[in-house]
């Protein structure tokens, strides 16, 4: 795949990389790729501490998968929001992939209404759908 840097509007000398902490790389890679769409490295590739996922297509914000001993203990203080025209369509995918509800019933908030859950290794993601005048 061919790797072309990630644009987020800022800096022309500086990537954005979001970074998350696991304890199974290889479990966090399968859950994170199944999740966005991403690629990461193939089985025979995977050693060490890290996973570099990437967009399909290699254009776009880089997740980085790192090993760490402990398992996740608090609340994020940083987490992901995957936006989406259908949020209980997009919550059930999820849950099927390994992620866990954490909300009951939906979040409603600035024009938005939103589940949170957690990966395989608990750290939190938040899935939104925007508010229409018909949702």
């Amino acid at each position: 795949m061919q790797r072309r840097p990630a644009r987020y509007g800022g800096r022309q000398d500086t990537e954005l990389v979001i970074v998350l902490d696991c304890v199974d790389p290889d479990r966090a890679s399968d859950f994170w790729c199944a999740a966005l769409g991403y690629v990461g490295p193939p089985p025979e590739w995977r050693s060490g501490p890290y996973r570099q996922l990437l967009p399909a297509d290699g254009d776009g914000i880089e997740l980085l998968l790192q090993r760490v001993p402990e398992g996740h203990e608090v609340k994020n203080r940083a987490h992901l929001d995957l936006r989406t025209p259908d949020l209980e369509a997009e919550v059930s995918r999820l849950l099927q992939l390994g992620a866990v509800r954490r909300t009951s019933e939906p979040i409603r908030e600035d024009n938005f209404r939103w589940h949170v859950l957690a990966d395989p290794d608990g750290n939190e993601l938040c899935v939104l759908q925007p508010l229409s005048d018909d949702t």
